[in-house]
């Protein structure tokens, strides 16, 4: 049990460009991993976190990557994750098996559009964190400026562990106001730490940050509150523990702040990180599903109980697939065979590698709470294993639907074959990465979370499979729902000698609620034995085969309910096929009387601009269609105007954005929901759909 209570699983997310990968870079050199510090754009080899030769040109994290660090005789896996939301499934399934995590923000842009989304997906998984404001020394560096958007843009409860000596330029260290000393971080590369005295001219506001400090420490532990109300002392240790308890029970998120780029303040973050983040011991233990009963059971992290572990991320490569697994319970040994609990197949594991980025080293075993990478085992992303003597299931990833299709040809039969492995395998790797063919055009259209995700991916198709491909027009993926009840009464009568067909349904259908989680509801409201019980599943098949195809421009449909509330059958004739059937028709049936709308993605949209340009930015968005929601003003003068607008106009929007603000500007976006499209849209889409069927 004491290996895993010394192990920390943590992952390092935030908005694009807060300095993540810079952050991981620091952390592995400080810990003994690496001996050089390598920067995330530059002359050099590029960071170590991001092998991948496009993720070195771009400047971007693309694929979650990980390794392995010990600090503090603690051992430390960290996947560092991209921040571009094309890329946030990535995110997504990281901190689905993560026992804690650290909310990068920038000390400049504070919480971003991006932070919200994955503090969002910490909420999720209901991920404690640690939060580090970086970039102190960047021109209009403000900590208070985070605190305070953690608060009212997060609904987080921040307090500040550390406060900067000095900012901008002039940043040089930080003072604990734990220990209320002054740390400096010296040397070429910041790895020699100074404690001192805190500078007298600082004193009096560190004092007054450390009573904030205690006040907000105070409300998770019943002897400190105590000291703080008799106006005691409290010791370092108790300090420690009350922090803990905050971040464990997901009430308050500790501060700390830095410069990764500058190497100052990491070692300070990683001593926090062993502190105040959760072991497997430690975390909410998770449950899992007993597929023989269906109850729910708890996975305890403990190694030599049955073994339960899940694979959260696969990469097929030169060697067979390299399948990312969490162990939560027992111990993976190589040469043994274990059960995938989702095919029921019996599986050898032949080797087993921890990972340090793109490099690996061979291990023997691997324990609870432990991430490693098997090596040779065919299984999809989500997937449970487990020892013979149980049949568990880990609740499974969400994966966000793609909004955004892109058709490609390729040019000659030979890239015809490459392309077509590769599709193949970053269908297996991407759970948000779709492949479908056109069965009228004959044409193969790839589905992603945005331009530069599917661009990527096309470029690594040329890059890694010589595929040369044509690529079309970018397309949005539309879809289709009902705006009101209707009622159907079908029956499907067939008579061709012999047996014929018989089946019967009535009932209705209605629209969803937007917020509600299914996309499709089937609601059995047959008494008496009308419809068999027998027959029932082939009804609910039935009506969701019509959900593929909606009656407008033939997209999928989402957001509808179904009752299904009588019904007939025959003794002979009646079959699962006949009630299939009837209900196919029954659906297509009540759809046309029930208004169906076409529905367009709605993009989040956050430009930053200089002041000057604000007019510009705001006039861009208004003609595509977007709604401005607000506009932020920042310290360094420059502000940011968040909207909402449809997918359909933003394409081609950079170039037009960099020539109305000479470049200056940037945006980011991220999908939002799904509206009703105007009429005139929908009746383009309807036309433009129509003309490439006939086509």
């Amino acid at each position: 049990m004491s290996e895993v209570a010394n192990t920390r699983n943590i992952g390092i997310s935030a908005h694009i460009d807060s300095g993540k990968t810079t952050l991981t870079e620091r952390v592995l050199f400080y810990a003994g991993k690496i001996h050089k510090i390598e920067e995330v754009r530059g002359g050099g080899s590029g960071a170590t976190m991001d092998h991948m030769e496009l993720e070195k040109e771009r400047g971007i994290t693309i694929t979650s990557a990980a390794t392995t660090v010990y600090w503090a005789d603690k051992k430390i896996n960290i996947i560092d994750t991209p921040g571009h939301v094309d890329f946030t499934v990535e995110v997504e399934r990281s901190l689905r098996v993560l026992d804690g995590a650290i909310l990068v923000l920038c000390s400049v842009g504070g919480v971003q559009s991006q932070s919200i989304t994955v503090d969002r997906q910490m909420k999720r998984y209901k991920v404690p964190r640690l939060v580090f404001i970086n970039k102190m020394d960047r021109t209009g560096a403000d900590y208070r400026k985070g605190m305070r958007e953690l608060r009212e843009k997060l609904n987080l409860n921040p307090v500040a562990m550390q406060v900067p000596i000095g900012s901008e330029e002039n940043f040089e260290g930080v003072i604990d106001l734990v220990t209320m000393r002054a740390y400096y971080f010296e040397g070429e590369r910041g790895d020699t730490v100074r404690e001192a005295d805190i500078p007298a001219a600082l004193l009096a506001d560190a004092q007054k940050r450390r009573e904030e400090m205690l006040e907000g420490l105070a409300d998770f532990d019943d002897n400190l509150m105590e000291l703080v109300l008799e106006g005691g002392e409290p010791s370092e240790e108790l300090i420690h523990t009350a922090a803990k308890k905050g971040v464990n029970s997901l009430e308050m998120v500790p501060v700390f702040m830095g410069s990764a780029f500058k190497n100052k303040g990491v070692q300070k973050l990683l001593d926090a990180i062993i502190r105040y983040l959760p072991s497997p011991v430690d975390a909410t233990n998770l449950t899992a599903t007993n597929l023989d009963d269906d109850t729910k059971v708890e996975l305890v992290p403990v190694s030599d109980k049955p073994l339960c572990c899940m694979a959260f991320k696969i990469t097929d490569e030169q060697f067979g697939q390299l399948t990312y697994t969490r162990i939560y319970q027992g111990t993976l040994k190589k040469g043994e065979t274990i059960i995938n609990t989702r095919t029921g197949k019996k599986v050898r594991i032949g080797r087993i590698v921890r990972m340090h980025a793109n490099d690996r080293e061979n291990i023997d075993s691997a324990g609870a709470g432990d991430i490693i990478a098997m090596i040779g085992v065919d299984c999809a992303s989500g997937d449970t294993f487990c020892a013979d003597s149980i049949n568990y299931a880990c609740e499974s990833i969400f994966v966000p639907e793609p909004v955004i299709s892109l058709a490609i040809v390729p040019k000659d039969n030979e890239s015809s074959t490459r392309m077509s492995k590769a599709l193949n395998r970053f269908m297996r790797e991407d759970p948000t990465f779709r492949v479908r063919v056109d069965e009228e055009s004959g044409e193969t259209q790839v589905s992603g979370m945005g331009e530069l995700h599917l661009e990527v991916y096309v470029e690594r198709m040329r890059r890694e499979y010589k595929a040369e491909v044509e690529v079309g027009a970018p397309q949005v993926n539309y879809r289709e729902t009902i705006k009101r009840s209707a009622d159907y009464d079908y029956t499907h009568k067939k008579q061709t000698g012999g047996s014929g067909q018989f089946g019967q349904v009535v009932g209705s259908i209605f629209p969803l609620e937007s917020d509600d989680e299914d996309n499709f509801k089937f609601v059995n409201n047959i008494k008496g034995g009308n419809i068999p019980t027998e027959y029932i599943a082939a009804c609910q098949k039935g009506f969701n085969d019509i959900m593929d195809e909606g009656p407008l421009a033939g997209y999928p449909m989402v957001k509808v309910g179904v009752n299904l509330n009588d019904g007939k059958y025959h003794d002979v004739d009646s079959s699962e096929n006949a009630f299939r059937t009837a209900a196919r028709f029954a659906m297509k049936q009540a759809i046309s009387k029930a208004k169906p709308v076409l529905l367009e993605p709605i993009m989040k949209v956050d430009v930053e601009t200089p002041a000057e340009y604000q007019g510009s930015a705001v006039g861009s968005i208004s003609s595509r269609r977007g709604i401005i929601n607000g506009i932020d003003s920042q310290a360094d003068g420059s502000c940011i105007v968040i909207a909402s607008v449809p997918l359909s106009e933003m394409f081609g929007y950079s170039t037009e954005l960099r020539s109305l603000t000479a470049g200056k500007a940037t945006f980011t976006m991220e999908f939002e929901k799904y509206e009703p499209a105007p009429s005139t849209v929908q009746e383009k889409v309807m036309e433009e759909r129509a003309d490439r069927r006939k086509n």
